[in-house]
């Protein structure tokens, strides 16, 4: 599918044809500080997507600037995370790689009087830079010599101050209308120990400060960011030029992606991963990549997700029907449709005889004849959904079995339901049925219609098998801290049966539940304990 047409690929075209490039160069730049998340998806389908639509190429860089967050546990995933979506970098660079040019970039600031090391208190330099509405105050450090300014940023590298003693401020401009060029830090000490660099290092530079020298060091022709960093594109820009970059990248700006009743935030998803909320970054209720992969989610369907969702200069909310939708649409014709008993009900087959086996033949998928056959197991005891009967038939809409009527199995025969058995308690254990031998699937019996179709297993021959249901793992209440917010019901388990065909299922296997859902093979389970995760119903409410 070829990457739709939107505002920043015209812009591309454009820079093309006027011959301000001759390749497009662009770069995604996560922070190694979580996992990537769905809305991550959207910057690195279209970061890579628009640059091979112009066969030029994409950078994958880790802004590794803020060590006391940074991990390279976060780094492995996310490589992990772009080649499981198809992605091939050109280079893995760090940000790190770039500290000591950074460091000479910010001497060149210094001795041009573009910049000063400010001892102001972080709660006074806040009162000083105003409001959107008031004017910022110069420091009273503000017009130290380039000979002090030089001196004290070479203790400040040297280790001879304490975290929040002192930062580089950029000399700009107190009273602009943008906040963002009020003076900003540019460099800060972190005495954390850094996950490449060790303690090599203990000033390190700003992200407004490091991105757009990381771009321009790499010859990035379009940098490609989220919507609220347009208003630092002006220091974007003064930090390219004042630093005499000698590549000039452009910063452009989209709306970010987000999805109804899903967090987003890297933040809170690690305070549900440290309260134990979720068993970890790739609990399938997560919206992290891995956490959507294990649920059963592939990367034709987020790529297709994405692609239908556009791209737009303003933010957007999309219900997860849209993302659930691609799923089903991708899926169709490539997962194995078998059967699967979540919540059993026991059947006897009264008139069947006891201790044999039949086994019959069934496409797995009938719209794809490259998945083969399988043979389906019918016996005298069988389980079927507990949702499948009602002794009472409620009203003619009811198509499925009650007592004295009449169902067909899917792929067997006609069975009726002649008495029900009930334990101590009341409750149903187990229902005892006759079966028409004349009815059997594709015989052409057509004499009488039965009361709907449902699905079964045979109790003799079939898999136990472990399902997790999911909801949604927040409650759609952004008012509330988020921790009051989490979904009670977010998660189901329930023991019941699948067909034997599927037995050594592994991991990642995917298959269609007949009348349930699409169903994943989660990565805990093995041939003694199959475990399969919920990922579509069968049913959209998407319009």
């Amino acid at each position: 599918m070829e990457y739709p047409s939107n505002f920043i690929k015209t812009i591309m075209e454009n820079d093309l044809e006027s011959k301000k490039h001759t390749k497009i160069i662009t770069r995604f730049p996560p922070e190694p500080n979580g996992f990537l998340h769905i809305g991550h998806a959207r910057a690195v389908i279209t970061n890579f997507e628009l640059a091979n639509a112009f066969n030029g190429y994409t950078n994958l860089r880790y802004d590794d600037t803020n060590p006391e967050k940074e991990d390279d546990i976060y780094v492995k995933s996310i490589a992990e995370d772009i080649e499981w979506l198809g992605y091939t970098p050109k280079e893995v660079y760090f940000a790190s790689d770039y500290f000591d040019e950074m460091y000479e970039r910010a001497i060149l600031l210094i001795k041009k009087g573009l910049a000063y090391v400010d001892d102001t208190s972080a709660t006074l330099m806040a009162i000083e830079r105003g409001d959107v509405n008031k004017p910022g105050v110069n420091s009273k450090y503000r017009n130290r010599s380039i000979e002090e300014n030089l001196e004290l940023f070479n203790k400040m590298k040297d280790g001879h101050f304490k975290e929040g003693e002192c930062v580089l401020r950029a000399k700009i401009d107190m009273a602009s209308p943008n906040m963002n060029l009020r003076d900003p830090a540019i460099y800060r000490i972190n005495n954390a120990s850094h996950h490449r660099q060790g303690s090599k290092w203990v000033i390190y530079p700003m992200y407004d400060f490091a991105h757009p020298l990381e771009d321009a060091i790499e010859g990035i022709t379009h940098s490609l960011c989220s919507l609220e960093f347009e208003d630092h594109r002006p220091l974007y820009d003064w930090v390219v030029r004042e630093c005499e970059m000698p590549n000039i990248p452009r910063q452009i700006e989209f709306g970010r992606l987000s999805i109804e009743n899903t967090v987003m935030s890297k933040r809170y998803l690690r305070t549900l991963v440290e309260s134990k909320i979720v068993s970890g970054w790739d609990d399938p209720r997560m919206p992290t990549l891995q956490g959507l992969r294990r649920r059963g989610y592939t990367k034709e369907s987020i790529k297709n997700f994405i692609f239908s969702s556009g791209l737009s200069k303003i933010n957007s909310t999309i219900s997860n029907d849209m993302l659930d939708s691609a799923l089903r649409d991708d899926l169709a014709t490539k997962a194995k449709r078998v059967m699967a008993i979540i919540d059993p009900l026991k059947v006897t087959i009264t008139n069947y005889e006891e201790n044999k086996i039949e086994y019959l033949e069934a496409a797995y998928n009938n719209d794809n004849e490259e998945l083969g056959t399988r043979k389906i197991p019918f016996s005298r005891n069988l389980y079927i959904e507990k949702d499948d009967f009602l002794v009472e038939k409620p009203d003619k809409k009811y198509k499925r079995l009650s007592l004295n009527d009449e169902v067909r199995l899917f792929h067997a025969y006609f069975i009726k339901c002649n008495e029900v058995v009930y334990d101590d308690y009341g409750k149903i254990k187990e229902i005892l049925c006759t079966y028409d031998p004349l009815t059997k699937s594709g015989s052409g019996f057509n004499e009488r219609k039965p009361n709907g179709t449902i699905h079964f297993v045979s109790a003799d021959e079939c898999e136990k098998a472990t399902f997790n249901i999911f909801g949604p793992l927040v409650n759609n209440d952004s008012l509330a801290p988020l921790l009051e917010r989490i979904n009670k019901d977010s998660l189901i388990v329930k023991k019941g049966f699948v067909e034997a065909s599927i037995k050594n299922a592994v991991p990642f296997d995917k298959f269609q539940f007949i009348r349930d859902g699409f169903y994943c093979v989660d990565i805990k389970s093995n041939e003694s304990n199959l475990i399969f995760n919920k990922t579509v119903s069968l049913k959209s409410s998407f319009k």
